[in-house]
């Protein structure tokens, strides 16, 4: 039974500790006689009991209620695709993953929408899928094509967690589901649009349901690796999400083209001039030869002709920079200031020392207005 299990691995932990249970109790800020009750079947472990053991560890909540560790599934990887250059990313989502699974035991479950997949090519799958993802997201006053800040978008939208981690070798982006998780994880990037694409890419993997637990996408550029169904599928979604054919066709109606024009409404629309030309081009909203004239042109070029510069900058500095996923902080906090959690899960997630932490949150108390 799940609570033998739990009583057996707590068991455990205090032998490998060296401590009387007694001592093990105290440790953990457990009272020793309820702790001898819960080891022995009479009282159950209550999640904060279990937050605090697992606190005092380096274990997880899950692992102490019986759960073997997180493992995705290897398949999910591409043969052509480099391994070292996924692992930081496997691991980081691995970490988040685990983090949710413990906070789904204490009652914070992360909720996520589903879609049906309807069309019969994967083309159209991901077209249709995009649009009702963007039906979804503007009912909730979201315009995914005019955020520049993707990754805040998606998560206000959809509740995923969007983490950016600073990868090695290229790495573009992955998708990760389970029972308690849904997550996506992309690199820092010196070329925004493409990381705004990676996120829509990897939002398309996600919302179809791609390869669980895992998806990874080490160059979503890879010619081999374009030609998978599931690829193919994913790269529609983006396209549609990013740049929806509706409202390029309401934005472009009677323009009279030239590059200023052009520039301006690939800035307008925060993608590469490419992804723009080539999408025009296959709505045959521009014919080849203006495609093959606008697709040359570079994001600077595009800055500079629509006088953006300076968002361009503004914009590669924040692609440039880590981000920590905002649900699941918020969520972690919250299981902390409901007595539901120790303070160590948030203060890991953030970065920050937990007795650092700990004073900062005091202090704030003690700075506030109304604490007189």
């Amino acid at each position: 039974m799940a609570g033998e299990k739990t009583a057996g691995r707590v068991r455990q932990l205090i032998t490998d500790s060296g401590l009387t249970q007694a001592e093990f109790a105290g440790r953990a800020g457990l009272d020793a006689s309820k702790m001898s009750k819960s080891l022995s079947g009479v009282r159950r472990f209550t999640s904060l009991d279990l937050a605090r053991i697992a606190d005092l560890c380096g274990v997880t909540v899950d692992w102490l209620l019986g759960a073997d560790p997180i493992t995705p599934s290897m398949a999910a990887r591409t043969a052509t695709s480099p391994l070292s250059s996924a692992d930081a990313a496997i691991r980081e989502a691995e970490r988040l993953a685990q983090m949710r699974a413990d906070l789904a035991f204490l009652g914070y479950r992360q909720e996520i929408p589903s879609f049906e997949l309807t069309g019969g090519t994967a083309v159209e799958q991901g077209t249709n899928l995009a649009v009702s993802a963007t039906e979804y997201a503007l009912s909730r006053q979201i315009a995914l094509w005019k955020s520049r800040d993707l990754a805040k978008a998606v998560e206000d939208a959809f509740g995923v967690d969007v983490r950016v981690h600073k990868q090695p070798d290229g790495f573009d982006g992955m998708s990760w589901t389970d029972d308690c998780s849904a997550l996506i994880v992309v690199g820092t990037s010196e070329i925004p649009a493409r990381q705004r694409f990676t996120i829509a890419h990897e939002l398309g993997h996600l919302l179809a349901r791609d390869d669980q637990k895992l998806n990874v996408d080490v160059n979503i550029n890879d010619v081999e690796h374009k030609k998978q169904a599931s690829e193919k599928r994913a790269n529609a979604f983006a396209a549609e999400l990013l740049l929806p054919a509706r409202v390029l066709q309401e934005q472009t109606r009677g323009a009279s083209w030239n590059r200023e024009a052009f520039a301006k409404l690939a800035c307008r629309l925060w993608v590469s001039p490419s992804t723009l030309a080539w999408r025009l081009f296959n709505l045959r909203i521009i014919d080849r030869n203006l495609c093959e004239s606008f697709r040359t042109m570079t994001a600077w070029d595009a800055a500079f002709l629509a006088g953006e510069v300076e968002s361009l900058g503004e914009w590669l500095q924040q692609a440039s920079r880590s981000r920590i996923p905002t649900p699941l902080v918020r969520t972690t906090f919250q299981a902390y200031a409901e007595g539901k959690s120790t303070l160590r899960p948030f203060a890991d997630l953030i970065g920050v020392d937990t007795a650092t932490l700990r004073q900062a949150i005091n202090d704030m108390r003690e700075d506030s207005p109304l604490a007189s």
